[in-house]
């Protein structure tokens, strides 16, 4: 089979099929479509099955294309990990680390799990970049980005062929202004009927799973405003604007910075969160680093 696949065409089909479009990866490639459609002829034909069926302007992976390229994204994933690692051996400059951070993921945690990195000898050039998962998810697929930290796993993640490292799993807890939570503590947790409270994200698992408790205990809160970024609920917090969840990891530091207050933990409700990879045993020295630190 070897001495029939084109380790070039094969690349140029995976970067076909990641873009999903012939266009776009010829732009990407600076080569003309009808070069690069016919190299991907010469790999079909080498194959001798079709990798993508045509309907209308589009291109589909057909069943045998899906299997090509799940080898496909597992090999180059591996071709980067190898350039990374011998750019890190071959020189004695800063290990560069582009790190994708789920904006639902709280600030101060993400910085706790980075940390170990610091740690090494080698001095470090960090490129960190916060936005939804999905386009996240996504840049990871694309090389973007070297790590993504998330508190959610994408519903293609199976497909995907990358790798979720479990790295924290910590309880929530509510905070407020101590003046509010003076008012909540007696009656907790039926105090909080229709309070104030702030959401992380609608779609944030915790955030989520906080909701099913309250139905639980048959209290509800008043959603008065959803914001997506971890740090920023905060501050709205901290201004006596509502109730706002965090996890229990770094209860302290969230009550020291934002002169808040611990209303209640809630044990039955959790925060997860992983690392993913393009490659089941990273490389790269960073990456080991902050996975072998948590």
């Amino acid at each position: 089979m070897l001495s029939r696949l084109n380790l070039r065409h094969l690349y140029y089909f995976w970067l076909i099929a990641r873009e999903g479009s012939m266009s776009r990866a010829s732009e990407l490639l600076e080569l003309a479509p009808q070069t690069l459609s016919s190299q991907l002829a010469a790999l079909e034909a080498s194959l001798g099955q079709p990798l993508f069926r045509r309907e209308k302007r589009s291109l589909l992976l057909t069943e045998y294309g899906r299997w090509v390229f799940q080898y496909a994204e597992q090999i180059f994933a591996l071709t980067q990990e190898l350039e990374s690692s011998l750019e890190q051996y071959n020189h004695q400059g800063p290990l560069k680390l582009s790190i994708g951070i789920s904006a639902s993921i709280h600030k101060l945690i993400a910085y706790q799990l980075i940390e170990p990195i610091y740690q090494l000898e080698r001095p470090l050039q960090l490129r960190c970049h916060t936005g939804q998962v999905d386009d996240l998810f996504r840049g990871l697929k694309k090389q973007e980005y070297d790590l993504l930290l998330t508190d959610s796993l994408p519903l293609s993640f199976n497909q995907s062929g990358l790798t979720a490292h479990h790295l924290l799993d910590s309880p929530i807890s509510l905070f407020a202004t101590a003046s509010l939570v003076e008012e909540l503590k007696d009656d907790f947790p039926a105090s909080l009927q229709g309070r104030p409270l702030l959401a992380n994200s609608m779609t944030t698992p915790y955030f989520a799973s906080l909701m099913d408790w309250f139905q639980q205990q048959q209290v509800h809160p008043r959603v008065v405003a959803e914001i997506d970024d971890s740090a920023l609920i905060k501050v709205f917090g901290s201004q006596g604007r509502g109730i706002f969840a965090a996890p229990q990891a770094i209860a302290d530091e969230v009550c020291r910075q934002y002169q808040v207050t611990s209303l209640a933990t809630i044990d039955e409700v959790h925060d997860s969160l992983f690392a993913l990879t393009r490659t089941r045993q990273p490389r790269h020295l960073a990456i080991r680093a902050l996975l072998e630190k948590q």
